[in-house]
């Protein structure tokens, strides 16, 4: 039993002191600003300076990404809208209720990856129901550029907010040390 004692004074096991934390919501965002609505964003840099084949192959690759977003919503809507609130909700709650630090971690990245998952289902929706919006190149570059930033914003309010209240973790953790 001394041992287990001994592993866990030398490594701290708290999320919000744990390295592994902040290299997994650093990846978590820095993949979802690559990956906007299932596209990769070089292809959109590409599409945008060289414009032809690139353009259609963006604008292509953005209606498949749609289509299969909006195939998701169809076939797991009913029950990612119960299973999404519920888990979000036991997080919340055992984390800033109950005091779980690694509850409030995972809120802490979840919470705001769900608005961004909210908002590509809306992008995805939007460019589904018109399909020349989808096809059109220019079209596309702008709507994926466009949510990209919102989603980068997102991304830095999560990052934000993750970090002081990681920070008031750490400090109210060293005073009752």
């Amino acid at each position: 039993m001394e041992v287990f004692d001994t592993i866990a004074r030398l490594i701290d096991l708290r999320s919000f002191s744990n390295l592994w934390y902040w290299i997994a919501l650093a990846a978590v965002w820095s993949s979802a600003s690559h990956w906007v609505l299932g596209v990769p964003w070089d292809m959109v840099i590409r599409a945008r300076r060289k414009g032809g084949d690139a353009g259609q192959d963006l604008a292509a690759m953005t209606a498949l990404s749609a289509r299969r977003l909006n195939r998701i919503r169809r076939d797991a809507g009913f029950s990612m809208s119960i299973t999404i609130p519920f888990m979000l909700s036991f997080l919340i709650i055992t984390g800033f209720i109950y005091g779980s630090e690694t509850a409030q971690a995972f809120a802490l990245l979840l919470v705001p990856m769900m608005a961004v998952f909210g908002l590509s289902l809306r992008l995805a929706h939007k460019l589904d129901a018109e399909p020349t919006l989808a096809h059109d190149p220019a079209i596309a570059i702008k709507a994926l550029s466009r949510h990209r930033v919102n989603v980068q914003a997102i991304g830095v309010v999560a990052i934000i907010v993750s970090a002081l209240w990681g920070m008031y973790q750490n400090l109210l953790a060293s005073m009752l040390v």
